[in-house]
């Protein structure tokens, strides 16, 4: 079991939820985040899918992790999600290919993050794959 500390947009200044990664289950992954005094668990076949379970819920309280796992222009291959689990995801970039050392740990947050809805990340992921790339 492993333990993250994510801060929260939209929310009170500095605040922070606790994200629990569950033992490996076989072909699945399952989270639990704690925030004020709310929890909420997730189960899919991948962390990545699980985290966005977890987007989902906060979302409805104008909530957004601070992390590459909820950053608009982050978002797993399918090997990644296959071979890995999904706690790996590439930054992307509009016009260019993603590389290995764009690969990120989905709950670490940087510089760079994005914050946006699970939404919004998928749409610029699907922009990503339909344009032309250098």
């Amino acid at each position: 079991m492993e333990t993250f500390g994510l801060f929260l947009i939209g929310g009170e200044d500095d605040e922070q939820g606790t994200l629990v990664l569950h033992e490996d289950r076989g072909r699945t992954c399952r989270l639990t985040f704690r925030w004020r005094d709310r929890e909420t668990e997730t189960e899919a076949t991948d962390c990545f899918e699980a985290f966005c379970g977890i987007q989902r819920v906060l979302e409805t309280e104008g909530l957004i992790p601070f992390c590459y796992g909820a950053s608009l222009n982050v978002y797993p291959s399918s090997m990644a999600r296959d071979m890995g689990r999904g706690l790996k995801a590439y930054r992307i970039t509009e016009g260019k290919h993603a590389r290995k050392e764009d690969l990120v740990f989905i709950f670490d947050q940087g510089p760079d993050v994005i914050p946006a809805s699970v939404d919004m990340q998928r749409r610029f992921f699907d922009d990503w794959v339909a344009a032309p790339r250098a």
